[in-house]
């Protein structure tokens, strides 16, 4: 479902003048050619990047920032200024732009040929001082946009593009993008409603509500011999619990919610949806909460998110369209409750049934068990632990005159014990910097119980995709400093009302 990001294009853009002459300027494009090839053939690169001839003037700055906006293959742009840009030239084409924008502060040698260096030299290779004049506009004009400084062979310069063309294509991808809600918000609660509006005008990205009855509608169409083929696909993949195999006691249960699953998966494919949320409150017609079903959604691409919390469904979204391709998953989680041993803090993440099989350690296991509330048949789910390693939490909020994007970079560890009487998949974790500050941070910033957890991206990714979004972005890591972040949260409420 998520797009190979070799199909999406990252245009180079360079910007030079007529003053140096036709010599220098073929000389300029073809360093940038090389430059270009020199990325592409790069393994760290996932997405492709496109040489573009060299603007010159502002009618052709102009005309190139409108293609880049029409070209639905483009996510994105890098600008270089070889030589000296001068920048009123860039104004009319940056006014227009509506693609995310690298500033790649690099030079086509590395070095400088010390025993060769003449004047002919200085003139073409300017690009020392013409980003700088390029930097200036771009700050006078207050345009969202990522700087990367170093040479374009330097491996750490590459990984820096990456991680912002990973960012951009995740924001080209809720361009349009189109999540339903079956059923309403869970009632009374805050933080997964929203305005949804403001979400569209500022996200590019629709939530609209479904009846449950709908989507019953759909489910009940499904065929036996569909069914039949799916649980065969089921008791490939996974250790089937006794009471599910063929003859067992709950067979009907692993059927119900193998019908669940195709039912859902025809509605998102026939409605063009990206993603969805639902909630054990708004459950009418149908036999059990979708708990497999959900869980294999998610991992063939589609966000979610429980409650009708839509952000956190879009966010996951977006988050497996940044990680595509990666070591590691990116799934729906929640902080279900803590381990407060003063010499090994930990969280416990889980979320009822919904977590994405992209984060096992092992083959999961199919189990069908009681849920204690919505009032239906007991529910089939996958169970499973995930590994450790380095990861990070991710939550989108509201915060009425503004959205919020909360990061808490965490370290995920293996599970202590077996848990044999809770039948959920889940994740366990470390908060940075440790336990206390990293939920006091988490609070003070107002992060939601519902995240995105990640194993496959840094912050450096969020943080990105919340510059091209235009958003408040929230850090938690090693280095927070409760005292500094509460003072940096009231700057960012003044700033924002100020703003306003």
């Amino acid at each position: 479902m998520i797009n190979n990001l070799k199909n999406k294009q990252i245009w180079f853009l360079t910007g030079s003048q007529h003053l140096y002459g036709e010599e220098t300027l073929l000389q300029v494009a073809a360093h940038s050619e090389s430059i270009v090839a020199g990325l592409n053939d790069q393994a760290e690169l996932s997405i492709t990047v496109v040489f573009k001839p060299v603007v010159k003037t502002s009618e052709e700055i102009y005309s190139i920032c409108q293609q880049a906006n029409n070209d639905q293959n483009c996510i994105g742009v890098i600008a270089w200024m070889h030589t000296f840009s001068p920048a009123k030239m860039w104004i009319n084409g940056l006014k227009v732009l509506q693609r995310p924008m690298l500033h790649f502060h690099t030079q086509f040698n590395r070095d400088i040929p010390w025993n060769s260096i003449d004047m002919d030299f200085m003139n073409l290779n300017q690009s020392a001082h013409g980003d700088r004049e390029f930097g200036y506009l771009t700050s006078r004009m207050n345009l969202g946009r990522k700087v990367v400084v170093g040479h374009w062979q330097d491996p750490e310069a590459v990984k820096e593009i990456d991680t912002w063309a990973r960012a951009a294509n995740a924001w080209h991808d809720w361009q349009g993008a189109k999540f339903v809600r079956f059923g309403d918000n869970m009632r009374n609660v805050a933080v997964t409603d929203g305005d949804k509006v403001e979400a569209e005008l500022k996200f590019g990205f629709s939530v609209n509500t479904h009846a449950v009855g709908d989507l019953v509608a759909v489910i009940n169409s499904i065929s036996d011999l569909e069914v039949d083929k799916l649980v065969q696909e089921y008791e490939d993949a996974y250790t089937i619990a006794e009471n599910l195999v063929k003859n067992g006691s709950r067979r009907q249960s692993l059927l119900d919610a193998a019908k669940i699953e195709l039912g859902m998966k025809a509605f998102l494919a026939n409605g063009g949806y990206k993603g969805f949320s639902n909630t054990f409150e708004d459950l009418h017609g149908m036999k059990q909460l979708p708990g497999i079903a959900t869980q294999r959604l998610m991992a063939e691409g589609y966000g979610y998110a429980g409650e009708g919390d839509w952000k956190t469904a879009a966010l996951v979204r977006s988050m497996k369209v940044m990680g595509a391709g990666l070591k590691g998953g990116n799934a729906f989680m929640e902080d279900y409750t803590y381990h407060f041993d003063p010499d090994n803090s930990l969280v416990l993440g889980a979320h009822m049934l919904e977590v994405d099989p992209v984060l096992a350690a092992g083959k999961p296991r199919c189990e069908v068990h009681p849920l204690g509330i919505g009032g239906k048949e007991d529910p089939v789910r996958l169970v499973f632990n995930a590994p450790g390693g380095q990861g990070l939490n991710a939550s989108l909020v509201d915060m009425g005159n503004r959205f919020r994007l909360v990061v808490n970079e965490v370290e995920a560890v293996e599970a202590p014990f077996d848990l044999p009487n809770l039948p959920v998949a889940r994740v366990m974790w470390k908060p940075l910097p440790d336990m206390k500050t990293g939920c006091a941070a988490w609070i003070y910033a107002g992060g939601a119980h519902h995240t995105c957890f990640s194993q496959n991206l840094s912050s450096e990714h969020l943080s990105d995709f919340a510059k091209i979004a235009g958003i408040e972005d929230i850090i938690i890591d090693g280095s927070t400093n409760l005292r500094q972040l509460q003072n940096e949260l009231r700057w960012s409420d003044a700033f924002y009302r100020f703003r306003m």
